[in-house]
C-alpha cells in the first residue's frame, strides 16, 4: 500500500510545478496546484484523463461545455480532447492519466530514454 496526503505536497509556483504522485504503466497521479488566476492552456494529452478537484474548484473548458468543478466531482476526458483549465479563486486537483503513456506519447526511442533505459 502507498499513500499521499495532497494537502502535505507542496506546489510551489502552481500549475508550472505539478508533482507526479505516482508514475505506472497503469496510470499517472499528478497533483497541480492553481494559484488564483492560474489556467493550464489550450492543451490535450495522449491518455484518457481523470480529474478530480480536492480544494477550491476550477473551470474546466472544451468545445463542447464548460462546467465548473468543485471538490466532491469526477471529470473524465477523452484522449486528445482538447481543454483549457482554469482557476479564479487558486485550487489542487488530482489529475489521473490512463494507460501511462498512452499510445503515441513519446516517439520512437523516446520511452525507452523517459525511462533510463
Amino acid at each position: 500500500m502507498q499513500i499521499w496526503r495532497h494537502d502535505e505536497v507542496a506546489t510551489p509556483g502552481g500549475t508550472t510545478s505539478p508533482v507526479v504522485l505516482y508514475s505506472g504503466e497503469e496510470g499517472r497521479v499528478i497533483l497541480v496546484g492553481f494559484e488564483p488566476g492560474q489556467e493550464l492552456g489550450d492543451h490535450e494529452v495522449r491518455e484518457h484523463a481523470l480529474l478530480v478537484p480536492v480544494a477550491g474548484f476550477v473551470d474546466v473548458v472544451t468545445a463542447e461545455q464548460t462546467i465548473r468543478a468543485e471538490p466532491g466531482t469526477l471529470v473524465r476526458l477523452e484522449r486528445a480532447e482538447r481543454r483549457t483549465i482554469r482557476s479564479p479563486s487558486g485550487a489542487r486537483v488530482l489529475l489521473v492519466l490512463a494507460p501511462w503513456p498512452g499510445p503515441g506519447h513519446y516517439g520512437p526511442g523516446e520511452l525507452t530514454a523517459a525511462r533510463g533505459v
